[in-house]
């Protein structure tokens, strides 16, 4: 599926790369600080508000400096947040590092040794691409409502546990490779395992790669991802890390995945995270590739997570906005239009 993309601006030459420290910066005189303001005031407020539930922190970055933070009581930029489903974008980040290193074919049969046990087996025809868009055709149940059947809560903290990407990957389809939409959290599991695979690290050898080759070139020295005992990076739900280094990722992906002039991620992979997937018509939101897509408005897109975790990266407004909270899932909308009402602040003229 293609489609035109907003072009990713370059970092200013005179903004200097937060690897280390932020560089900070003001509020633009054309943003609507009154309306900004009201909105700030009522997340933030003592008691959280019915609608958004819980906004633990705040965190705007624009033309790469650190432009405005906030904080609820008891949370500060050294607290460490969890990342839930915004780990799927981490994950698709590895995977782009491997493709760089020419060590993964995301057009190829994915290597997973459920799939060649039995002769023939349809499984077999998946490729990463289509697990990265969600398309696999497995079955799988993402359902987070404990009196509800969840295969991602059997996953996570029952019989799938100790190897969560053997778990995903034991599922039938349910639809041919390709031909249905549909967001799974063992999907994800499954690429992390693929990565592992393709880099022959697992536990922490997997995480020293993370470091290696993602997190400490960014200066995202908070990042601290968890492991099932098969030694799979939990890629679908599971990499801890502070407010601002959440919004040092972001930063990376808004720069086309170029970090103090060396190239991070190979060329064209942000453009490949933020291209529309195919979905059904009754699909809940426009995806990419471990990526959903318009939160923050045209051209954007963003890493979300359970409970209201968010990365949102504007191209449009040079701009990522990070968002965590414990919201709960009835509220998801209303915190996500919170968020998009936020970057139309600095919309206005």
């Amino acid at each position: 599926m293609t489609t035109a993309l907003t072009t990713l601006p370059q970092q200013p030459a005179d903004t200097p790369w937060p690897t280390t420290a932020w560089p900070l910066g003001e509020l633009p005189k054309s943003a609507d600080t009154a309306t900004l303001g009201r909105l700030l005031d009522h997340a933030f407020a003592a008691e959280a508000p019915d609608d958004l539930g819980e906004t633990h922190a705040l965190v705007i970055v624009q033309g790469g400096r650190l432009i405005h933070e906030r904080y609820w009581t008891g949370f500060g930029p050294d607290v460490t947040c969890p990342s839930w489903s915004k780990a799927k974008s981490i994950t698709q980040a590895l995977i782009g590092i491997l493709v760089g290193d020419g060590k993964i074919d995301i057009h190829a049969p994915v290597d997973a040794p459920e799939w060649r046990e039995a002769p023939n087996d349809p499984r077999a025809a998946i490729t990463l691409d289509l697990l990265l868009r969600m398309s696999s055709g497995l079955a799988f149940r993402e359902d987070y409502v404990d009196d509800q059947a969840s295969d991602v809560i059997e996953m996570l903290w029952g019989k799938g546990k100790d190897d969560v990407a053997h778990f995903a990957a034991s599922f039938p389809l349910a639809h041919q490779p390709g031909t249905f939409w549909s967001y799974a959290s063992g999907t994800t599991n499954i690429i992390a395992r693929a990565a592992a695979r393709a880099a022959n690290a697992y536990g922490p050898d997997f995480e020293a790669f993370m470091h290696k080759r993602l997190f400490d070139p960014i200066g995202m020295s908070s990042a601290a991802p968890k492991f099932d005992k098969a030694g799979t990076f939990i890629g679908s739900s599971f990499c801890f890390a502070t407010p601002r280094d959440f919004a040092r990722f972001g930063l990376l992906y808004l720069r086309d995945g170029i970090w103090e002039g060396s190239r991070i991620l190979p060329e064209g992979w942000v453009d490949y995270a933020r291209s529309p997937t195919w979905q059904q018509a009754e699909a809940e939101s426009p995806y990419g590739a471990q990526w959903w897509l318009g939160l923050g408005g045209p051209g954007s897109f963003s890493a979300n997570g359970f409970e209201g975790q968010f990365t949102v990266i504007i191209p449009e407004l040079d701009m990522v906005i990070v968002r965590h909270g414990k919201s709960p899932a009835a509220k998801s909308d209303s915190v996500k239009s919170w968020i998009r009402a936020i970057s139309d602040c600095f919309r206005h003229k």
